[in-house]
């Protein structure tokens, strides 16, 4: 059985990621187990180049959890084959200083279990407007 039976490719990551990130930001729980409900023990990351393990995955949280105050995910396109998805998506933030949009290309392996075990990830930083909503301009203001 897909994880992505009876659901998009599109679906699954957003569902995926907005899930992981209510929980890291919302909650209380220590973020071990939050990401042991979401990735395997043995799960490695590689974004822009840098490898990230569980336990570099565990303290890059704490910031984010101290510091993101608002955030949306945008979903352009997803492909899934097998076990495997692709997707493309930006997610936008309000940090307590500033507003951040990154958009993201995304390639994932999952599970049997549905929890993802491998990924890659190359990002980009998008310019973001004084509106607070991290990828919006503000109103009547051009981007540099």
């Amino acid at each position: 059985m897909s994880p992505f039976d009876g659901v998009s490719p599109e679906q699954f990551i957003a569902d995926f990621m907005t899930s992981f990130t209510d929980e890291i930001v919302r909650g209380e729980e220590d973020p071990g187990p939050i990401v042991d409900r979401y990735y395997t023990p043995d799960m490695i990351q590689i974004a822009d180049g840098v490898r990230i393990d569980r336990d570099k995955l565990i303290a890059h949280i704490r910031p984010v959890r101290k510091n993101l105050t608002h955030y949306r995910l945008e979903v352009h396109e997803a492909l899934a084959s097998g076990n495997r998805i692709a997707a493309r998506f930006t997610l936008h933030g309000q940090m307590r200083k500033k507003a951040v949009a990154t958009e993201v290309h995304f390639f994932g392996e999952l599970a049997a279990d549905g929890r993802m075990s491998r990924a890659h990830q190359l990002t980009r930083a998008l310019p973001t407007g004084q509106g607070g909503q991290g990828g919006q301009p503000a109103p009547g203001k051009e981007e540099a």
